[in-house]
């Protein structure tokens, strides 16, 4: 059986400023259970993985080229969470440490019957979604 976690080995959002970057994505992570991985904050880049997995990893930082951080018009990364409560904190963590809210939490019933997702960008406008694809009762 193909699983998507062992295709993929790790996503990197370019960031213009890490510091800022850092405490934002620390607090979103911290909400959905991820581990720090390392910091390397004199390059500077950081990851996050799995508590049970060593991949995939989700990196900060500069771009690569040297070029200024951009969002893409159109990429999104969402990540799983483990409750619809870790969902609610999520969000309400990105919006205290400079995110914008581009969806508040709740149900999406188009999507299908149990989706419950929260949108919102990071301080360099990168979107983001946490969403949980289980019904309430297993939470």
């Amino acid at each position: 059986m193909f699983i998507l976690s062992e295709m993929i080995s790790h996503v990197h959002i370019g960031v213009s400023d890490f510091d800022r970057s850092f405490v934002f994505y620390s607090a979103i992570f911290k909400e959905l259970g991820l581990t720090l991985k390392f910091i390397e904050a004199e390059k500077p880049w950081a990851g996050w993985r799995p508590c049970d997995a060593e991949r995939p990893l989700f990196l900060i930082g500069p771009p690569y080229d040297g070029g200024a951080a951009s969002a893409g018009n159109g990429q999104m990364i969402a990540l799983l969470a483990p409750s619809r409560a870790s969902v609610d904190a999520c969000h309400k963590a990105a919006i205290a440490n400079g995110g914008t809210c581009e969806g508040a939490p709740g149900p999406r019933p188009w999507y299908h019957l149990h989706y419950y997702g929260a949108y919102f960008r990071d301080p360099d406008g990168n979107k983001l979604a946490v969403c949980r694809h289980e019904p309430p009762s297993t939470d």
